[in-house]
């Protein structure tokens, strides 16, 4: 009998030599194992060959990865992107009704970077494709030249929305500091999405899905990098395993009950 909730990880479609192949880089799987106390299973980025109502059946908790893809715009009526853009049609293809099903059918959700933006676009949102270059934003860029400790630093604060998921975490503090490692950024927030923290340019940094029966979280930032050091980003782990075992001893339940 299973003593820990499994959570599935998206992967992101990609080439090993001529192979394809589905990739989850490992700070991602670290933070689930260790820091939500589960199991980690690898979604692979299938699209329609793979069944979301039967994957969330399977699971107690998903997280969506950032990745260095960007959501296609023609997804949220974006204009092209810019040439060089990497995409990937088969993320895409999964994630997005993948995460619909999931909040719907009550599975806690945390969603990374990239799986942040998915969150806006698949409630209905849009996302800006190149934040540094809109008026008023500031650049939220990594330096790509510097070494993973300083892409990864402290980089900007955000303030915590009163009465949020994220302020009570954080036992009522209104403000944390966290990286800022992306390009593209929430422009016209989802209907359905209650806002849980701010950049100081007033950039969307965080997001509940304020209808989930379960955990539904999605955040700009990477709480998944040394998740232990940093103690909002324990605390979200921390917090999204526990509504994973309450996913799980419920599945348990319903399952002794057939």
């Amino acid at each position: 009998m299973l003593t820990k909730p499994i959570v599935g990880i998206t992967a992101d479609s990609t080439e090993s030599g001529l192979h394809l192949a589905h990739v989850v880089v490992d700070k991602y799987i670290g933070a689930v194992v260790e820091g939500a106390d589960a199991l980690a299973l690898v979604v692979p980025a299938l699209g329609p060959r793979q069944s979301s109502a039967e994957l969330v059946d399977a699971l107690d908790g998903l997280v969506f990865t950032g990745s260095l893809s960007n959501v296609e715009p023609h997804h949220y009526g974006g204009a092209p992107s810019s040439p060089g853009t990497l995409h990937d049609r088969a993320r895409d293809a999964t994630t997005l009704p993948l995460m619909r099903a999931a909040i719907d059918a009550g599975v806690p959700v945390l969603a990374i970077c990239r799986g942040f933006q998915e969150m806006n676009v698949v409630f209905g949102g849009t996302l800006h494709q190149r934040v540094h270059e809109v008026d008023g934003r500031n650049d939220h860029r990594e330096d790509q030249a510097a070494s993973l400790d300083v892409q990864y630093g402290p980089a900007h604060v955000v303030q915590l929305a009163e009465g949020g998921m994220l302020r009570a975490l954080m036992n009522g503090r209104g403000e944390a500091w966290v990286n800022s490692l992306h390009m593209q950024g929430v422009a016209e927030l989802a209907p359905g999405l209650v806002v849980e923290a701010l950049a100081p340019d007033g950039l969307v940094e965080a997001v509940r899905v304020g209808y989930a029966r379960a955990f539904a979280l999605g955040v700009q930032w990477h709480p998944e990098w040394r998740h232990d050091a940093d103690p909002l980003s324990s605390a979200i782990f921390r917090a999204f395993g526990m509504a994973c075992r309450a996913r799980s001893r419920e599945r348990s339940t319903s399952h002794a009950g057939v």
